[in-house]
């Protein structure tokens, strides 16, 4: 058993996500971060589903009854292992009664904590990811508290080499992040300027962000006439501006349909990026082909494969 001892700002389960529910409005959910949480999985030897903690802007505090294989992945949440400190993006072992506690984050902001063998919570709908939204996934549908106690899985699929990731792997995490984005569906409803402010300008992350979407604050973007649409289904990285043209991105908690026009969509294999950014933190676009696109999904694929080959045990 794993307790919580300090549950830190705000920290879930969350596994790959509950997809094939949006017909029904049910979110995916899910890691924000597609590739800490997996490469986290992978440094373990677990399947790529396996559930994971997921730490934001502050990390938590747990006490380990029995020794365990764990890997922490993502953002810099300076981790101590019983007052030692320990390396990112690295497998180790945490011995029996040891205490694993993270501070907030020096750089990037969410942090995914894997152990061996995955965290056994019931699976809703295909996944164990939590939804606090709706209250289902996870522990009990919420994020932890003091007291929790989690309980270890089995869903590992390989043994494993303890260790660091090469640092050809390790993403860095700056105050400023560029992403890449593919025009449309409703890119027409905004003229030539509107597109060279949201492309030539530098857009804030607001305090307002959280697992649902980004909330961003800079040059108006200008709509050629209403901003509104007929509710239609939206995804992960669409860019929603409403009326008072502030770009909105969706992220793994978005809601299944909404009615604003949608500029564009980050690119999936940069919503990592996004989703490391903190409040204050700020955004520059580029604009992107889906050739582009499919080539960061393949060099991601790649990536993963490399890793996995690099950590199992021989």
């Amino acid at each position: 058993m794993i307790t919580t001892i300090e549950p830190g700002l705000f920290t879930t389960i969350q596994d790959q996500g509950r997809w094939g529910f949006q017909a029904y409005g049910m979110p995916i959910s899910g890691a924000m971060d597609r590739y800490a949480s997996q490469v986290a999985n992978l440094l373990v030897g677990n399947r790529p589903d396996a559930a994971v903690l997921e730490m934001t802007g502050t990390g938590g505090t747990f006490k380990f009854d029995e020794k365990q294989i764990v890997a922490v992945c993502g953002g810099d949440m300076q981790g101590l292992l019983n007052h030692i400190p320990i390396s990112n993006w690295s497998t180790f072992i945490v011995p029996r009664r040891g205490i694993l506690r993270f501070d907030t984050a020096a750089s990037g902001y969410r942090t995914y904590l894997a152990v061996r063998g995955g965290f056994e919570v019931p699976i809703v709908l295909g996944s164990r990811s939590t939804c606090t939204p709706v209250k289902i996934g996870g522990h009990e549908g919420r994020v932890l508290r003091q007291g929790d106690v989690l309980h270890v899985g089995r869903d590992m699929k390989c043994e494993t080499q303890l260790g660091s990731l090469s640092d050809g792997y390790i993403p860095q995490y700056a105050n400023e992040v560029q992403l890449r984005v593919i025009l449309g569906p409703q890119d027409t409803m905004f003229g030539s300027a509107a597109l060279d402010t949201f492309f030539g300008s530098s857009y804030k992350v607001t305090t307002q962000s959280d697992r649902t979407g980004y909330r961003l604050k800079g040059p108006k973007i200008k709509h050629l006439g209403n901003a509104d649409i007929i509710s239609e289904a939206v995804w992960l990285g669409a860019i929603q501006v409403p009326v008072h043209g502030m770009p909105f991105i969706m992220t793994a908690d978005h809601q299944t349909t909404r009615g604003f026009a949608k500029l564009g969509s980050v690119i999936r294999g940069d919503l990592p990026k996004l989703v490391q950014t903190k409040p204050g933190d700020c955004i520059r676009f580029l604009c992107s082909t889906e050739e582009e696109a499919i080539e960061a999904l393949q060099k991601e694929q790649e990536s993963y494969r490399n890793i996995a080959h690099a950590c199992k045990k021989e």
